[in-house]
């Protein structure tokens, strides 16, 4: 069969590794891809958001699925266009991407549907939100309700700090139109947790839990960030919580989704945070996780490709996963400067170098070729990723492959997994 990867980043590198190992792929095609990808198959250069061009491809190279990666086409109904050519697409409609899209509609419907989350109210004018931040004397979380690339979430320990965040969102639009609404939340405490499941709209498989690290600096310090790191599986996930999570959680709301008329099929993805009084859901989002996919899918053993299909043809209660026993864990080396301004064009060495140690892949981020170097080409350029015995062994081996590579202004968090050494007693 002839796939057609859709997707630039390091997400979409570690899928088309995976994908490159079905023995049902004939021919695989990413669109645009990145130099990572391009070692899986071939690169198209056609961009994520251009559906016309897509489309054509497709069907002038017989492709059989289409995946699609990031949120942003997804949310802009590119599966849809895909299903109304008579072409299978991998991946939620535009209206059940509304799920990562427009918090506000998430939040509605775990309401609804009874899904524990944190108290949390809906504002489209800054006023409103200043004076109802004004009135709180406990810590808020203060999010863009559309889409921001996994930045728009300000945790602000001092309600002052939650009106000036608000007036960045709103006011000076650092997230452009995705901060037209605002969700003010309470302050949720405890660990999080990222729990991801395939979905063919009547039957949901859990995969192997993992833990993504959002902040900028070591010990969850400093601004978010599209994600620093991410190992698998998370032991504060114990068997007792993953059946809870999936009953009160998953269940629910891809039953709620049925009676919205939006049915779920593709990556659904619960951001957890495991509070005292059980997980309650952060945020939802309808795609594999960055970098959380790495970890996930360096652990997945069984055939990826079959399993993207039995999610399209509605039979993934068929399906049995096997997975890697032992853990994963993956860095992301990032621009200096991010999140904030960066620079692009720094050559990288030592990629190479890294191939020779055991069980590390690097995936591809924010990189491109540059006639003959690789260069970096965004905030976060790299995720070194490996499997170890032990999460200590896993951690690592990821950081003497991340001591490898080198360009200017190369930044790493050096304390990636430390949360589930401590946790594992490892």
């Amino acid at each position: 069969m002839n796939v057609l990867l859709i997707g630039s980043g390091g997400r979409e590198h570690a899928i088309a590794w995976k994908l490159a190992q079905s023995k049902d792929l004939t021919k695989l095609y990413i669109a645009p891809g990145n130099p990572g990808t391009a070692q899986c198959g071939q690169n198209i250069p056609i961009g994520a958001d251009d559906a016309d061009e897509l489309l054509d491809f497709a069907r002038q190279n017989e492709v059989g699925l289409v995946v699609v990666g990031p949120e942003d086409p997804l949310a802009a109904g590119l599966v849809d266009a895909f299903e109304a050519a008579g072409i299978k697409a991998f991946g939620p409609s535009a209206g059940a991407a509304q799920l990562e899209a427009d918090k506000a509609f998430a939040k509605q419907l775990m309401r609804s549907s009874s899904v524990s989350t944190a108290e949390g109210r809906t504002f489209d004018r800054f006023s409103d939100a200043r004076a109802y931040i004004a009135s709180r004397d406990e810590p808020v979380v203060v999010k863009a309700a559309g889409l921001a690339k996994g930045k728009g979430v300000f945790v602000c320990d001092d309600p002052a700090d939650g009106i000036l965040a608000a007036e960045k969102i709103m006011c000076d639009k650092v997230f452009g139109q995705a901060g037209e609404k605002i969700i003010v939340e309470d302050k949720l405490l405890g660990e999080e947790a990222s729990i991801l499941a395939f979905v063919d709209g009547r039957n949901i498989y859990i995969m192997e839990s993992s833990q993504d690290h959002k902040p900028i600096g070591d010990g969850d310090t400093g601004p978010n960030t599209g994600g620093m790191g991410a190992y698998s599986p998370a032991p504060v996930v114990t068997e007792d919580m993953m059946n809870h999570i999936t009953r009160e959680i998953f269940v629910p709301v891809v039953d709620g989704m049925n009676r919205n008329g939006t049915p779920y099929k593709g990556i659904l993805y619960a951001g957890i945070m495991i509070t005292g009084g059980g997980p309650r859901v952060l945020e939802f989002n309808v795609r594999f996780g960055d970098p959380e996919t790495q970890p996930i899918l360096a652990r997945l053993k069984s055939d990826l490709l079959e399993v993207l299909l039995a999610v399209c043809d509605g039979t993934l209660d068929q399906i049995t996963l096997e997975w890697d026993r032992r853990p994963a864990v993956c860095v992301v080396m990032a621009s200096g400067g991010y999140p904030g301004d960066y620079e692009k064009g720094k050559k990288i060495i030592g990629i190479e170098e890294t191939q020779q140690l055991e069980d590390v892949i690097v995936f591809h981020a924010g990189t491109k070729d540059m006639d003959g170097d690789i260069v970096t080409n965004g905030g976060r350029v790299l995720g070194v990723t490996a499997l170890g015995q032990t999460i200590r062994d896993a951690k690592e081996r990821a950081y003497r492959a991340v001591d490898k590579i080198k360009f200017d202004g190369a930044y790493c968090r050096r304390d990636i997994a430390d949360k589930a050494i401590k946790g594992s007693g490892d």
